[in-house]
């Protein structure tokens, strides 16, 4: 999927990356990022793949039981903005749920050059946990193939 995108293109955008960070997998995910990729991450920047991949490498190591649910909020032309939850755990067996916002830009071919993203973390109980897993198919917006 590539810019500029339609409503079609921007929601199986946003999907597919939900997909990906539900892996945990930092080097599957890191795919989707131009080489210098700059990032803004709560208070922290990271420049280029390599240190996209070792920064959540470290993310998931502390975020234990990940889930995340992203929602497109707006798009135009080569930019989105997307709001999110996730659930996760500490080694400490606290449970947190995080809300954001991350405003993305992407490049021609259609990998992200650009992710600004704003945190807001609250510790909940176990119980209260609402993001189990991937997003089931149930909840998942109809989209046609993108070819």
């Amino acid at each position: 999927m590539r810019p500029p995108f339609d409503e079609q293109t921007a929601l199986a955008k946003v999907q597919a990356a939900e997909d990906a960070w539900n892996t945990r997998d930092p080097e599957r995910v890191a795919l989707a990022y131009t080489e210098d990729c700059v990032w803004r991450n709560r208070d922290r920047h990271v420049t280029g793949r390599a240190e996209i991949v070792e920064f959540l490498r470290r993310k998931w190591d502390r975020e234990l039981d990940y889930a995340l649910r992203k929602e497109l909020w707006g798009f135009r032309g080569n930019r989105m903005a997307v709001r999110f939850q996730y659930e996760c755990r500490d080694r400490d067996g606290r449970h947190w749920r995080s809300y954001g916002n991350e405003l993305w830009e992407f490049a021609e071919d259609g990998r992200m050059r650009r992710r600004e993203a704003s945190i807001n973390d609250v510790l909940i109980a176990e119980s209260e946990r609402r993001i189990l897993g991937p997003r089931p198919a149930s909840e998942r917006e109809v989209l046609l193939p993108i070819l």
